[in-house]
């Protein structure tokens, strides 16, 4: 990556069909065009079998931007990208589009995974503080009854002072939320199997193992990647060791929960759930998850929507500055990682 200082590399955007245009503001084109050669209304949707156009700039460029529906980088793209040496990912994971072809091929990737964690973690902070003031419920009861109540008596045992929080996986997204937890008055327990004591005491919480967070957490609140070793990890074991009233919140991905085990524990009242993901996604029609009164689900909208897009796209654009300057990207993907990452 030693190049001159104001080299501006030859770059095609890939990416699913409508995404470059809520991700990219008028600002944002003007930088990219700024930084890199490239036709900004040109968005390459499909490599396997491009159009002309995109056949044409996919042959010169040296930079790939991606983002969501990014299509995969095989290796028979990459033998009609020549000259390709990095991509930028205005996104979290690249696992669905970065390939074993790109690693043999040396090509240096980064994503824009930090800034996609920030407004997770953010939708995490108010689903655990929601969940100490048991909003799911008060707010159903006050539905019901329409009128002045003894909530006082009602709610005695609720609050977040001193409440423990349990965070399964210090991933970007788990430790933000640690991060965030901070000022509160709360004890955070941690389960990871790749951070150490030190690593924790230096996080400001307490490792345990999960079958240990499960039992003492108010909220368990799960921050893993996807991985077959993490597939159903809440299982219903684990769900049952979670003390009655304990609120299970999942941000992550619906596979790292057993809902089939989860259920009755939701239909009993026993726990209480915020899921922003689902297995699958969505639920059927007719899943108790949409209307049951101590469940508040959503339709995985924790991550980047709107305008949060821009931080994305600010941040890949400030990779390709670095990557156009000639210095090595502030945030590379690096392959030995992904074997334990999102």
């Amino acid at each position: 990556m030693h190049r001159a200082t104001h080299h501006r590399p030859a770059l095609l955007m890939a990416m699913g069909p409508g995404i470059a245009e809520r991700l990219l503001a008028e600002r944002h084109r003007a930088r990219l065009t700024a930084l890199a050669r490239t036709d900004p209304d040109l968005v390459a949707h499909n490599l396997a079998a491009p159009a002309p156009p995109v056949a044409a700039a996919l042959a010169t460029a040296e930079v790939l931007l991606t983002c969501w529906g990014a299509p995969p980088l095989t290796a028979e793209v990459l033998a009609a990208a020549p000259r390709l040496r990095a991509v930028v990912h205005a996104a979290g994971s690249v696992k669905h589009h970065i390939t074993e072809a790109c690693w043999e091929r040396g090509i240096a990737v980064t994503s824009t995974a930090a800034a996609n964690a920030l407004p997770v973690a953010e939708y995490t902070l108010a689903a655990i503080l929601f969940a100490g003031k048991r909003v799911l419920r008060s707010a159903h009861r006050y539905g019901q009854l329409r009128a002045p109540h003894d909530w006082v008596s009602e709610l005695d045992g609720a609050g977040n002072y001193r409440r423990t929080v349990g965070v399964v996986g210090a991933s970007r997204i788990g430790r933000r939320v640690i991060e965030l937890l901070r000022p509160f008055d709360l004890r955070v327990l941690l389960y990871d199997p790749y951070a150490d004591a030190a690593e924790a005491r230096e996080l400001g919480v307490v490792r345990t193992e999960l079958d240990e967070l499960c039992a003492q957490s108010d909220v368990v609140t799960v921050h893993a990647p996807q991985l077959p070793a993490t597939h159903h990890m809440i299982d219903a074991r684990r769900l049952a060791l979670m003390p009655d009233g304990a609120t299970l919140v999942n941000t992550s991905r619906g596979s790292l929960v057993d809902e089939a085990a989860l259920l009755p524990e939701l239909l009993s009242g026993r726990l209480d759930a915020v899921l922003d993901v689902t297995d699958p996604e969505a639920p059927p029609a007719d899943s108790p998850l949409y209307e049951l009164p101590n469940v508040l689900l959503t339709p995985h909208i924790a991550g980047s929507l709107g305008n949060e897009l821009h931080r994305m796209a600010d941040r890949a654009l400030d990779e390709l500055e670095r990557y156009a300057a000639g210095l090595p990207f502030a945030d590379p993907v690096l392959p030995g990682t992904l074997h334990h990452s999102a």
